[in-house]
C-alpha cells in the first residue's frame, strides 16, 4: 500500500493526496464559476438601532413637569442638567456614606434605589 506524499508551504497544503489545492489560490476563479448564484447568501439589510425608551415614561408624579421642562429647554440641555443633578446627588450619597462609614456596596446599593425611587416618581420621563 503506497502513501500519499505532501509538503507543505507557507501558501497552504499543496497535493496532500486529495486532489488540487484551492488553499494556495489556484483554479480559485474556477471554484467561484461553478458556484450558482441562488447558492450565495445575499447582503442582509441592516437592522435599526433599538431604541432606549423608559419604561415609566409618563408616570409618576412628577412626569408631566419632567417633560414639560424638556420640551421647553430642549432634549440635549435638558440632558446635561439631569446628568448634573445625578451626578450631585450621587455625591450626596457617597459623603452620606463615608459620614456613617457605610461601604462601597451599601454606597452602590443607594445609588440604585435613588434611580428606582426616581423612576418611580417621574423625575426620569
Amino acid at each position: 500500500m503506497a502513501m500519499a506524499t505532501s509538503t507543505i508551504p507557507g501558501t497552504g497544503f499543496k497535493n496532500a493526496g486529495f486532489g488540487p489545492s484551492f488553499a494556495s489560490g489556484e483554479n480559485y476563479s474556477m471554484l467561484m464559476k461553478s458556484v450558482s448564484v441562488q447558492a450565495r447568501v445575499p447582503n442582509r439589510p441592516t437592522r435599526a438601532q433599538p431604541m432606549m425608551k423608559n419604561v415609566n415614561e409618563g408616570k409618576g408624579i412628577f412626569a408631566p413637569l419632567v417633560v414639560v421642562t424638556r420640551n421647553i429647554v430642549g432634549k440635549k440641555r435638558f440632558n446635561q442638567l439631569r446628568g448634573k443633578a445625578i451626578a450631585l446627588h450621587s455625591q450626596v450619597i457617597t459623603e452620606f456614606c463615608k459620614s456613617i462609614g457605610a461601604d462601597s456596596k451599601q454606597r452602590q446599593g443607594l445609588i440604585r434605589l435613588a434611580k428606582k425611587n426616581g423612576e418611580r416618581l417621574g423625575f426620569l420621563a
